[in-house]
């Protein structure tokens, strides 16, 4: 079928479903070093799902969707969940851990439907902005990746490392040897030679061979910003995007953008079905990880009609180069990785949105009317 070609390119819970607290679990060398200072941000996301099945369609429907991870910057305080399925619980493997709400329904004939609520507490992320960074310096040791850094080095079907990639990368590096400064001339190029794409399909396909190959340098924020992890990598500096969602008004860069970077009403509830947005991160040798997201920089430059050198588009830039604003989520790092448990249509190219298959044909998860997802958040006081 044509649809099928659509995604080409612990234990079961109680029907109630209740987890409280999700997945603590104590800090790794894979997590973010940083502490975060400014005052916490509550948010209520609540999601509500009604399967629609395609015409002729009778068979078992399952749903994939994605869970935020625990860091320094946010935590998942409470999910919880509730419907018609016929079993849902929460998973995470998979070679990233990505954390997942799968749900399944035996046939596809009647109403399917779940509703998720998740209370979501976040801490600015801002290393560079808080000093943190100012005392780091290349260790004098030989540099070896701890095991769970190594695969944001590598090579996926989406994040080529070698060929034109590395040739672009070494070019743009030129002679400078500290992987923050590189990080930062990568940051530099990728913000001020690429351009978002606003008729590009949801967040974009983040295909970086073809992008470089092509020279059209334009497209959504998980093109923009996996050209940034992948001359990162071909760089020998590891760095990964990160799959997330924003949840209401932005109270920094929003004095720059009202459209760029998150809104909400007045009390607080923003309708954020189509707020995916995809981040990226690098990591420095006797640090941790380092926040960026030279995407959102072409997002505002867009937005308010301004060209590169503009005093707003330089300080949004100088901003997400080491900082994040957290109005916003992550939920995953995964790329180009089989889900759990495994969808018939194989792997799947990243995790921001949710993903379903009914009689193993996916739905258009870019289109939240033909899936029939609805996504609202409410920050708590």
């Amino acid at each position: 079928m044509e649809r099928r070609n659509f995604l080409k390119g612990a234990a079961a819970l109680s029907s109630f479903g209740l987890i409280s607290p999700a997945w603590s679990e104590s800090r790794k060398a894979g997590t973010p070093a940083a502490t975060c200072v400014d005052r916490r941000r509550r948010f209520l996301m609540t999601q509500t799902y009604r399967l629609k099945a395609p015409a002729g369609s009778e068979g078992k429907a399952n749903l994939w969707i994605p869970v935020p991870e625990d860091t320094a910057f946010q935590q998942l305080e409470h999910i919880s969940f509730s419907g018609n399925y016929q079993q849902a619980y929460l998973t995470a493997n998979n070679r990233y851990a990505a954390k997942t709400l799968f749900a399944s329904w035996p046939s596809s004939k009647g109403p399917m439907e779940i509703k998720v609520e998740m209370l979501i507490e976040t801490l600015d992320w801002e290393p560079l902005k808080n000093n943190q960074l100012s005392a780091w310096h290349l260790p004098d040791t030989d540099l070896v990746f701890p095991a769970e850094i190594q695969p944001y080095l590598n090579a996926t079907p989406h994040i080529p490392v070698d060929g034109l990639v590395k040739e672009t990368a070494l070019k743009i590096i030129g002679s400078e040897k500290s992987p923050l400064q590189q990080a930062r001339l990568i940051h530099d190029w990728v913000r001020t030679h690429m351009h978002r794409d606003d008729s590009v399909i949801g967040c974009g396909s983040g295909d970086v061979g073809q992008i470089l190959k092509t020279g059209n340098l334009g497209g959504k924020c998980t093109d923009i910003n996996s050209v940034f992890v992948a001359l990162c990598r071909a760089s020998g500096i590891p760095a990964r995007e990160m799959f997330g969602i924003r949840l209401g008004a932005s109270r920094k860069l929003g004095n720059y953008s009202k459209k760029a970077f998150g809104s909400a009403d007045e009390q607080g509830v923003a309708k954020i079905s189509g707020g995916q947005h995809c981040r990226a991160m690098f990591w420095l040798a006797g640090f941790g990880w380092v926040p960026a997201d030279p995407a959102d920089v072409t997002k505002m430059r867009l937005a308010e009609k301004k060209e590169n050198g503009d005093p707003a588009v330089e300080a949004v830039s100088d901003y997400l180069f080491g900082n994040w604003e957290m109005n916003w989520v992550g939920f995953n790092y995964a790329r180009d990785f089989a889900l759990s448990p495994v969808a018939e249509q194989g792997d799947l190219n990243n995790f921001g949105y949710p993903y379903a298959e009914v009689d193993g044909d996916p739905l258009n998860f870019y289109d939240p009317a033909e899936f029939s997802y609805d996504y609202v958040s409410v920050e708590q006081p």
